[in-house]
This record gives structure tokens, C-alpha cells and sequence, in this order.
């Protein structure tokens, strides 16, 4: 059973405050943070995992317009609102890579 990171919810002006976890919809555009916990249904679980949104994966996000722009392992990738909502992440100190 994966814990409930919600309860740990830390949010500072719209990013993840201190070494607090938070939803990819909260992290400024150039951040990179490290996924914690995927909250999806099991079968989008399992496709986002296939495209390389995987526990401790290091992403970039890349833009927040219509969509969600992430760096994934040297890939661009674009997500809704509602993924973004549900992927868990950590932000890293900058300079932190991606991929």
C-alpha cells in the first residue's frame, strides 16, 4: 500500500515549499523535481510508468500552458491539468538534471 503523501502537502505561493512533496501542477515552469507517487487510476498508472513517469524518475517541466511540456528521459512529453494533479512530486536543488 503507497502512502498518502496528500497529508504531506506543503505549498508555497503556488511550489512545493521546502522538502515537501506536491502535485506537478504547482512547480514553476524550469523546475526539476523527482516523481514520489503516481495517484491515478491503476491502468494510467501503468501507461505513464511506460512513458517513463516512474517513482524517483527526475523530470523537467518544460511548460504549463494548455498542457503540461515535462522532460522525461530525453523526451518531451505533454500531460492535462489532471495528470499533473495526480503525479506527486519533490523538487530538487537547482542545477539538477533531468532524465
Amino acid at each position: 500500500m503507497k502512502p498518502d503523501l496528500s497529508a504531506k502537502l506543503c505549498v508555497l505561493e503556488g511550489r512545493c515549499a521546502g522538502p515537501e512533496v506536491c502535485p506537478l501542477s504547482r512547480v514553476e515552469e524550469g523546475t526539476t523535481v523527482c516523481i514520489k507517487q503516481l495517484s491515478t487510476e491503476p491502468d494510467v498508472t501503468d501507461r505513464l510508468r511506460e512513458l517513463g513517469f516512474i517513482e524517483e524518475q527526475k523530470i523537467k517541466l518544460v511548460a504549463r500552458e494548455s498542457s503540461f511540456i515535462c522532460q522525461v528521459c530525453n523526451a518531451r512529453l505533454g500531460i492535462s491539468r489532471e495528470l499533473a494533479e495526480a503525479i506527486w512530486v519533490e523538487a530538487l536543488p537547482a542545477g539538477g538534471s533531468s532524465g
